[in-house]
């Protein structure tokens, strides 16, 4: 937690102890722990082959967001920031709307 968020949750120690435990619970979720060692082993593929090293302040991105498709194509290197500001591909959700008949 980093500036604004980081004040709010030391004044609020309930929002603080919350977000705690939603945290843990989303990362210990099975497509979590996937995604993230898809990400971990993306990151040191590239850094055995040189293209980045620890410290360096360069993200591996995933062209398409997929964090599970590892392809030399997909793959490049960004700045950290540039690539954590990057919008993200969203799901589709389905509409709940129901079709009007016809008289």
């Amino acid at each position: 937690m980093a500036g604004k968020s980081k004040k709010y949750y030391d004044k609020n120690p309930k929002a603080k102890a919350r977000k705690k435990k939603y945290d843990k619970e989303y990362q210990s979720r099975k497509r979590q722990k996937l995604n993230r060692a898809s990400r971990n082993a993306a990151r040191n593929k590239a850094e055995k082959e040189g293209r980045v090293s620890k410290g360096d302040g360069k993200d591996i991105d995933h062209k398409n967001g997929d964090p599970r498709d590892n392809r030399k194509s997909n793959l490049r290197v960004m700045d950290r920031s540039k690539n954590r500001a990057k919008d993200r591909p969203r799901k589709k959700k389905k509409s709940k709307k129901k079709s009007k008949k016809k008289s």
